[in-house]
């Protein structure tokens, strides 16, 4: 998605330990038109894939995988970092563990929300080493639904969770894809 690469471009920073700065317009104030767009570019890559769900994980990705669903017409649910009283006894959980933050914690999800025969898009607002995104396959299948794919914001290429992924049967379409990120030297790969 060449508005995402622009925006990336001119408002992302790469700050050390190989992190993308994109709080200004993706993950902490979002540009709603950026949104809107990723939304409907998702849409129609996985409009023909009978998605029914939409599952991503709090916090970054909520935005994404709403502005998605509302363009699918489907609902959206979220796994929540950690077990709380209003979940319930009903959960299905995953062990995640976060480069970003560099620890694991326990996925969760209500098993009321996410159930046999669904068919799941997974949505997040970044893929790097692909352990988040395990985490929510894992999720759904212990739920019993079926991962259609994965629809990712920004994903860096560099760092293998993706390509790894994808060599093993998952569908993953990316809006931007960063193949190299040196001091501010963003490079994107190159559409096939």
């Amino acid at each position: 998605m060449r508005l995402m690469e622009e925006r990336i471009l001119s408002e992302g920073r790469v700050l050390p330990g190989y992190i993308l700065k994109v709080g200004s317009f993706f993950n902490q104030q979002i540009d709603i038109e950026l949104l809107r767009a990723a939304g409907e570019e998702i849409a129609a890559l996985y409009g023909d894939c009978g998605v029914n769900k939409i599952l991503t994980i709090e916090a970054s990705g909520i935005a994404l995988a709403t502005a998605s669903g509302l363009s699918m017409g489907v609902p959206v649910v979220f796994a929540k970092k950690h077990k709380s009283s209003n979940v319930g006894d009903d959960v299905i959980s995953a062990r995640i563990h976060s480069y970003t933050h560099g620890g694991d914690y326990d996925a969760v999800v209500s098993g009321e929300y996410l159930r046999r025969g669904d068919r799941v898009l997974i949505v997040d607002d970044f893929l790097a080493k692909g352990c988040a995104l395990r985490g929510l396959i894992e999720l759904a299948e212990k739920a019993g639904a079926e991962v259609v794919g994965a629809a990712i914001g920004i994903e860096k290429g560099f760092q293998g969770g993706g390509d790894d992924l994808r060599s093993r049967g998952v569908r993953i379409e990316s809006l931007a894809v960063i193949d190299e990120m040196d001091g501010d030297k963003i490079t994107f790969r190159k559409s096939v």
